[in-house]
């Protein structure tokens, strides 16, 4: 079994390992920068499991910023039957693709 990690970021969990490339809400840098995710939950070395208490104690996930976009428009549509209300809202969220490098 692989090693893996499970970080938090942006108010969501990834399972990431070494090579995985992860789309996270948007972090500050340009791309090639590097970053550091010291919320790990979780930390797996293919052997033994190590799970925080919330989080695992010295450990980092590092990673390289690829590039800084946006995603796909999510389109909200509300309407009231025989009111003549209707109502469209669009959205795009602002996201990072991140490659982990070290565990």
């Amino acid at each position: 079994m692989d090693a893996y990690a499970v970080i938090e970021t942006g108010g969501k969990q990834y399972r990431v390992s070494v090579g995985s490339v992860v789309e996270v809400e948007k972090l500050s840098g340009d791309a090639g920068a590097e970053v550091t995710f010291d919320r790990v939950l979780a930390l797996s070395d293919g052997a033994a499991l190590s799970v925080g208490t919330p989080v695992v104690d010295g450990a980092v996930v590092r990673g390289k910023l690829v590039e800084q976009f946006r995603g796909k428009k999510v389109v909200s549509f509300k309407k009231k039957r025989r009111k003549g209300y209707r109502k469209t809202i669009g959205h795009r969220q602002d996201l990072t693709r991140v490659e982990i490098t070290s565990l």
